[in-house]
């Protein structure tokens, strides 16, 4: 999949300190002129639920730091609490039919280019990361977290099955049965417990010692053929790749086939007007 970015992989030329944004402003990307170093910043208020248009920029922004010849990339959020509170319920819930699948393609891809991206990838998780946002952590290979917040996958508290793809993404991460037990309670762990079963890497005190923490582990590559290390990676993650890109199709029909579910429907309406009686207290 990612061969031809592959071989465009050489050794950065020092600079000025980079920025850039999407023209909606859902995503920045701050490129450190030292160290090469990409940080993608989420930025879609009030908790970056990751609806289509966020999803396309986060997209936008993994193929413009590939194509930039970064030396890493750090995903992290603008909020000062949530890191991303998963998947926009408001996509799912009684969906335009092109839209919804606009929107499921646009997770696909985001998934795909963050699972299988050729640069080292890091995770500043700081604030809470349910679901989705969960998702993107443990699509990179370095995660860390801040105190007192939470995450994991608890779709199936929500009446949801994760897909396949979410569920290998978490037992890459996870033993076996630790990940399967897990999911199959949609058990949301503290940053703490995160540490203890491996879920995340490290423990920071703040935003700042998290971006830190993940230039330190992109830095250990610093003497790593990138080429060979970018391959490497690939290989390790092929079988999850490739069971994606070649059911996409399939993938798309079972998720608009779940969401369309009276049930299903009936579930995240009453999820969305418990989150009305809440923001109304």
């Amino acid at each position: 999949m990612m061969r031809s970015k592959l071989l465009s992989l050489l050794p950065r030329t020092m600079g000025v300190c980079r920025h850039m944004s999407t023209a909606t402003k859902l995503t920045t990307v701050e490129i450190d002129d030292k160290t090469g170093i990409a940080t993608l910043t989420m930025n879609r208020p009030p908790v970056n639920g990751l609806n289509l248009e966020l999803l396309r920029d986060v997209h936008q922004s993994i193929e413009e730091i590939e194509g930039n010849k970064s030396r890493g990339l750090i995903l992290t959020s603008s909020n000062s609490t949530i890191f991303s509170a998963g998947l926009d319920i408001f996509e799912m819930y009684k969906p335009d039919k092109e839209r919804i699948r606009a929107f499921w393609t646009a997770l696909q891809d985001v998934w795909l280019s963050l699972y299988g991206s050729s640069v080292p990838t890091a995770a500043a998780i700081n604030g809470h990361s349910p679901a989705g946002g969960c998702l993107l952590a443990t699509a990179c290979e370095y995660r860390v977290m801040l105190p007192k917040y939470t995450i994991g996958l608890n779709e199936t508290k929500l009446g949801i099955v994760a897909p396949q793809w979410f569920m290998a993404t978490f037992q890459s991460v996870l033993p076996r049965l630790q990940a399967e037990r897990a999911l199959n309670q949609g058990r949301m762990f503290t940053t703490e417990e995160a540490l203890e079963i491996g879920l995340v890497d490290k423990i920071a005190n703040s935003k700042e010692e998290a971006l830190a923490k993940c230039v330190e582990f992109i830095g250990t590559f610093a003497k790593v053929n990138p080429i060979a290390r970018a391959l490497t990676k690939q290989q390790i993650r092929a079988a999850e790749l490739k069971q994606l890109q070649d059911g996409r199709v399939q993938d798309m029909e079972r998720f608009l086939f779940f969401v369309s579910q009276p049930s299903v429907q009936k579930g995240l309406g009453i999820y969305l007007e418990s989150l009305k009686k809440k923001s109304s207290k």
